[in-house]
């Protein structure tokens, strides 16, 4: 097992592979999150700086012994998530998130991006 990110396609990518939640190893590989515009752009959502921690004292009402070194409550920084371009350049797999059917059967797509945009892609069949 590993971590994987998660990518959305409005670009054609064809049946198993148009809005649908797909997942690859191909990229971050800390379960980010990727859109590809329907021009073939690739875009990161960050939520990056939309939250903070404020640490929990043991003289705070809110402070639970129990929970040891996670005492802390999460803060909105009143900052939004944001759209960022991703400028690789490589060839990434693609597969559905969710599959129905045999592992042998679950479809793949190997994308070719350069600087961010695709240049091509192709079905994989095993």
């Amino acid at each position: 097992m590993g971590l994987f990110d998660y990518v959305r396609s409005s670009y054609n990518l064809g049946e198993h592979f148009t809005n649908v939640e797909l997942q690859t190893k191909g990229l971050a590989c800390a379960m980010c999150r990727y859109w590809i515009s329907p021009d073939g752009s690739l875009y990161e959502l960050t939520y990056r700086e939309t939250h903070d921690f404020e640490e929990i004292s043991e003289d705070d009402e809110r402070y639970d012994p129990k929970r040891g070194f996670l005492n802390f409550e999460w803060i909105p920084t009143g900052k939004h998530g944001k759209v960022e371009p991703c400028y690789i350049t490589d060839y990434v797999e693609v597969y559905p998130a969710s599959w129905k059917g045999r592992w042998e059967d679950w479809p793949r797509c190997m994308i070719h991006f350069k600087h961010g945009k695709i240049q091509d892609f192709e079905h994989i069949t095993r």
